[in-house]
């Protein structure tokens, strides 16, 4: 399905994702190669999550999108993919259950984060940062209901952890703010937190 119009985007997008619940919105790189290690294990983590009983969310396009996509589509519940139309590295990946396409980004982050339990963020680029500081904004702000924010992999996350924490030192971000954040290494410890937090 394409969208041009936003509202209309918006009002589509809803109507047909109504009928998911539990699902886990996961963001990263469009890059990543199929013979990379981090594309394998985005392949086991949508799989673990999809047998875990949530329906997996991606911005539906190619490298971590689409290991993720695959790794749920072989497990038990739906992959979904949330595209967007940009003249390069964007076509929709080849597992997904239902897929949703938009011109607007905006609307589309609206959609990922809206319909998610929780976000998970594996390494990627500009796009997967802006969507991580999106969530965490709209978090502070109040704008969205509180849900678990896990980025996975310690040596690419770290170093955002240690400017984060300079800026609840400076006090621009509290502390509070921070805490919203799991960082994690495995996929087994983004499943143990998504039961603890989300009460499974």
């Amino acid at each position: 399905m394409s969208m041009n119009n936003a509202s209309a985007e918006l009002e589509s997008a809803n109507k047909l994702l109504s009928v998911y619940k539990n699902n886990i919105t996961v963001f990263g790189s469009a890059r990543v190669k199929e013979t990379d290690p981090l594309y394998e294990k985005a392949c086991k983590l949508g799989k673990l999550l999809s047998n875990s009983g949530f329906n997996v969310f991606t911005g539906g396009g190619p490298g971590i999108m689409e290991a993720v996509n695959k790794g749920a589509f072989e497990g038990k519940s739906k992959s979904v993919g949330i595209n967007i139309e940009l003249p390069f590295e964007q076509m929709p990946n080849s597992y997904l259950d239902d897929c949703l396409t938009f011109k607007h980004f905006f609307t589309r982050k609206i959609i990922l984060v809206k319909n998610a339990s929780a976000c998970i963020f594996l390494p990627g680029g500009y796009g997967t940062s802006d969507e991580l500081f999106e969530v965490l904004t709209l978090l502070q702000t109040k704008k969205m209901q509180s849900i678990p924010v896990i980025l996975s992999g310690l040596s690419f996350w770290q170093p955002l952890m240690v400017w984060l924490d300079d800026m609840v030192k400076s006090d621009y971000v509290k502390k509070e703010n921070l805490d919203l954040i799991s960082l994690v290494e495995s996929n087994e410890e983004v499943i143990k937190i998504l039961k603890e937090k989300l009460c499974l």
